[in-house]
């Protein structure tokens, strides 16, 4: 409200341009306000946050949170430009640092085998905070957006899969069910970790696969360990399955891999594998913890 409130005091018109400085979050919001106004204003997004450079401001998403659902209300509209400064993420906490990397190895697995190998040999420098390997990241990643967007790659989300939503499904739930104190990149890592650790158990990957794969995370800095114990709660998290298909409509699908940078569609979910795979990986957690 405040934003539109802004370009109606300040005249602003479609020919004009709002600018939004921030996170992902920040970046979403004033991007919703501006879709809206005059039916679109110009808008152009300058990300603070290593996940925002490398994910949710590049790309064509506005959304806020709404009903107790991630980005239930929101548009599709291009930004007029995307300017990544990494200046700003010299002033990150380390955790903010670290979070937006989640979106890196999650197109990495779904899109470039090499990509991911370069993650994994550096997995402990991004955790050291080494700019050199945060920069090509951050390049990699906004090109392959860029190549998802313009090649076909359905950035409006007419079909029923959403492959750049890999990890996301669980993700979202766990933001809202920690009361959005896990980070929306922490809660991806774990996401894609359950996801993984279940198409081990129904036979898509192998659990070298699997280890490569949990062991970078970690390294990266991730704690993939689920934090839910009752049986309500997990309930609630699996929820967040029909959640998911309701957002977009149509047929279920949920992204997994075959294998690292081949992505593998699948239509139904079983939701007792889906329980298995949260106990386990909640035991591989502390078998890899106890290595580092």
């Amino acid at each position: 409200l405040k934003v539109l409130t802004g370009v109606n005091d300040s005249h602003i018109d479609r020919h004009s341009f709002v600018i939004a400085v921030g996170g992902g979050a920040v970046i979403d919001m004033v991007g919703y306000a501006a879709a809206i106004a005059h039916r679109g204003v110009k808008l152009i997004r300058i990300p603070t946050t290593t996940l925002s450079q490398n994910d949710s401001a590049v790309g064509v998403k506005n959304s806020v949170n709404i009903f107790n659902k991630k980005n239930s209300l929101g548009t599709f509209a291009p930004p007029y430009a995307i300017i990544n400064d990494t200046d700003f993420l010299h002033t990150l906490e380390h955790r903010d640092w670290i979070s937006g990397v989640a979106e890196a190895v999650k197109v990495a697995l779904i899109k470039d085998d090499v990509f991911f190998e370069f993650l994994e040999k550096n997995a402990a420098a991004l955790n050291d905070r080494e700019m050199e390997p945060m920069e090509y990241l951050i390049y990699r990643c906004a090109e392959m957006h860029m190549d998802h967007i313009a090649q076909g790659g359905d950035p409006f989300e007419s079909g029923s899969s959403r492959p750049l939503d890999f990890g996301h499904w669980a993700a979202h739930k766990l933001e809202y069910m920690t009361d959005y104190k896990m980070r929306h990149g922490e809660a991806v890592a774990v996401g894609m970790a359950l996801d993984l650790t279940y198409a081990h158990l129904i036979g898509l990957i192998d659990n070298e696969i699997l280890m490569r794969i949990l062991n970078t995370l970690e390294t990266i800095g991730f704690d993939l360990h689920i934090p839910l114990e009752k049986e309500s709660d997990i309930n609630v998290l699996l929820a967040g399955i029909e959640e998911f298909r309701e957002h977009l409509g149509g047929e279920l699908t949920i992204t997994l891999i075959s294998k690292i940078g081949t992505k593998h569609d699948v239509h139904e979910i079983d939701l007792q594998k889906m329980r298995e795979a949260i106990g386990m990986l909640n035991n591989l957690c502390q078998k890899i913890s106890t290595k580092y």
